[in-house]
């Protein structure tokens, strides 16, 4: 080991510094600069190294070889003298071209460096795999991928045996015969099936020094033959469903173009696959937009969306998705249901309904919206009444709900499995409503042949039996009630014999009772039979913030009434629907949410205030007025005006429909058709 000092921490100082750190057979043992803070001096002190401001401070003993880079003479010939005759004295200059040299010899191994890099990461970059061997058959070359297939090791390969890296290679004989072979395929150890091409590796002289091999595992390209037979089986499976499906199915370039359509599509619509093939998306529809050239623009699935498709303007509903492979758009797919069918079905499933409703109840308490605390009231006492036997007395405006909560009554009772039986007492006439509700026996009534008939009450045996409109009963039959109520028991018409009946009463009004006491027009004992669980139902106008909650219910009913998908209200809209006070209540408020929905675009899925029939919401209306603007239809106006004639009408006779219609001159029937019209009732 040579202990070496350096005289002067400059740049050339500093240079010989790091070239002498990186030896090792010498060491530096000091550094002598007048500058403190000398390159040289600074890295030293970081290395622990001796460091001082006059070279006489060494240990000149101790010193095999002293570098001189002050570039000062005079130190040159002073070096001499102070060290001992077998130190080495290097002057500057062949220092310096010694450090050109050491930097010019890194750079050079530098950018070999650099070059086999770029070799290595190319090689080891590609699919293929490579082996090269010298003139001994040993391995001194190999990628990762031919790693990969023979699975070794990179470094265990190198300076083995070719033969004990693959057994069956080849490549020591191209070596000795010099000859290039291609395409040869080979089986590894592992099973991979590899096609390989060899080449002989010939330097400038013509001389063979080794030879390389580059192969390919074709097991991948036998797994994707596989795949594409699969994929030949798959389409056909898809084409056959596509073609024996009864749904009409239409697809779509990205263009919009027609690419598919399947014999549903032909026999639904009406079109033939020249119609469409090749022809834009909006070939097929006679009214309605296109589904497939929406999904095109936004990318997004379209559900039920109702058109008219063909020469014969077939309706029909369509489900629509656009085609995404890889994130990138590539058509669009569309399933057409013929509504035909789901129409007569849905005629049926009324029909129905309709005979069920007359049997059984239709609504819970959870058909019931509201949040307020009023109506949170009226459902607390109303759940309450419905575990007990207790007659019920529903009180409140003309299209509160209390059919709705008189439903929800039976439906939440012991008794929801037996008959809900529905009366309007103001609908009919006296001598009418006494035979429905008692019956009556054979030959009782004159000029009816017919045999006996059950009444309502015996129809609703072990049931319920709601009773709308009970001020409006005659006082004969206010009496006959009464005896139901506290005899448990009913008497035909023309009968002599009682039929005991279990039948639970539920009555409502919105009538004032009190005033009807006063007037001697209602029982007071009748009263205070039906009074025991009298429940309240707050109007409308007294609980708008329930409107939200109650037009997302009435959108639901609307939507499958009328084959829609309105699916929210604005912020305005819900706005304009809070400031009126409506006097029809949630009846009116329906009445609205249907005449807006009818002037909406089929296609539009958001009510704005643009469709809300501003002169259906006037608050002069709504004070009783009526207000006519000449920018409506004439049958609006015509509408507006006749609302408000009713509506003030009943407001003078207090909602008494009998003293209504004799005002106005019209039929009982007519009054109840118009006061449903238009949200009155």
């Amino acid at each position: 080991m040579q202990n070496v000092a350096i005289v002067g921490g400059g740049a050339g100082g500093s240079a010989i510094l790091r070239i002498l750190l990186e030896s090792d057979y010498m060491r530096v043992v000091g550094i002598a600069d007048t500058n403190p803070d000398a390159p040289a001096i600074r890295t030293a002190r970081t290395e622990g190294i001796f460091t001082t401001d006059n070279y006489r401070d060494f240990d000149k003993e101790l010193v095999d070889m002293v570098f001189n880079v002050t570039g000062s003479e005079a130190v040159q010939k002073d070096l001499p003298q102070f060290f001992s005759e077998n130190t080495v004295i290097i002057p500057g200059s062949i220092a310096n071209a010694l450090v050109r040299l050491l930097i010019e010899k890194e750079h050079l191994i530098s950018l070999l460096s650099e070059e086999s890099h770029k070799q290595n990461i190319i090689f080891n970059s590609i699919e293929e795999g490579m082996i090269g061997i010298d003139r001994d058959g040993h391995v001194n070359f190999m990628n990762r991928s031919a790693a990969r297939m023979v699975n070794v090791d990179i470094e265990s390969a190198i300076g083995r045996p070719v033969n004990e890296i693959i057994s069956s290679s080849e490549l020591s004989r191209i070596y000795e015969t010099a000859r290039t072979e291609l395409n040869r395929e080979l089986v590894l150890k592992n099973g991979t099936k590899i096609v390989t091409s060899r080449f002989p590796m010939i330097d400038e002289n013509g001389e063979t020094i080794g030879a390389f091999a580059v192969f390919k595992d074709i097991s991948e390209v036998v797994s994707l033959a596989e795949q594409i037979t699969d994929l030949k089986e798959v389409q056909t499976m898809l084409q056959a469903i596509i073609q024996s499906s009864d749904d009409a199915i239409s697809v779509v370039d990205e263009k919009g173009n027609g690419l598919l359509v399947n014999p549903a599509y032909t026999r639904i619509t009406g079109l033939q696959t020249e119609d469409v093939i090749g022809q834009p998306a909006s070939a097929d529809i006679s009214e309605g937009e296109s589904m497939h050239l929406k999904a095109l623009q936004t990318r997004k699935p379209y559900r039920g969306v109702n058109l008219k498709v063909g020469p014969a303007n077939r309706e029909v509903i369509v489900n629509v998705a656009p085609i995404i492979v890889d994130n990138q758009l590539k058509g669009s797919v569309g399933v057409i249901h013929d509504t035909t069918e789901i129409r007569s079905l849905m005629k049926e499933l009324d029909r129905a309904r309709s005979i069920i409703r007359t049997l059984e109840s239709k609504y819970t308490f959870d058909d019931i919206v509201g949040y307020s605390s009023e109506m949170q009231l009226s459902l607390q006492q109303a759940k309450l009444a419905a575990q007990t036997l207790v007659t019920v007395l529903l009180r409140g405006e003309s299209g509160t709900g209390k059919e709705l909560f008189a439903h929800a009554i039976h439906s939440a009772s012991e008794r929801k499995f037996n008959k809900f039986v529905r009366v309007n007492c103001a609908a009919l006439s006296e001598s009418l409503l006494d035979s429905e509700l008692f019956g009556y026996e054979e030959g009782a009534l004159p000029g009816v042949n017919s045999g006996a008939k059950r009444g309502l009450f015996e129809e609703a045996n072990n049931g319920s039996i709601f009773l709308d409109e009970i001020g409006e009963l005659s006082p004969a039959l206010q009496s006959k009630l009464l005896r139901v109520l506290q005899e448990h028991e009913t008497l035909r018409i023309g009968g002599t014999i009682p039929i005991p009946v279990n039948v639970r009463v539920i009555a409502s009004t919105n009538a004032n009772m009190e005033k009807a006491l006063l007037d001697g027009t209602f029982r007071e004992d009748l009263y205070y039979r039906l009074n025991r669980m009298p429940i309240l139902i707050p109007p409308l106008r007294k609980r708008k913030q329930d409107i939200p909650q109650i037009v997302e219910r009435l959108l639901l009913k609307l939507n499958q009434e009328y084959g829609r998908n309105v699916e929210a209200v604005t912020e305005k809209a819900t706005q304009l629907l809070k400031v009126y006070d409506w006097p029809g209540n949630v009846r009116e408020l329906e009445n609205v949410i249907s005449r807006s929905m009818i002037f909406m675009q089929m296609n539009d899925k958001t009510l704005t205030e643009e469709h809300i029939p501003r002169n259906m919401l006037k608050a002069a209306e709504a004070k009783h007025e009526v207000v006519v603007e000449s920018s409506v239809p004439l049958q609006e106006q015509l509408d507006a005006v006749e609302r408000g004639i009713l509506h003030h009408a009943l407001t003078q006779f207090k909602g008494n429909k009998s003293k209504t219609a004799k005002q106005l001159e019209i039929s009982l029937r007519t009054l109840y058709y118009k006061l449903e019209k238009y949200g009155l009732s």
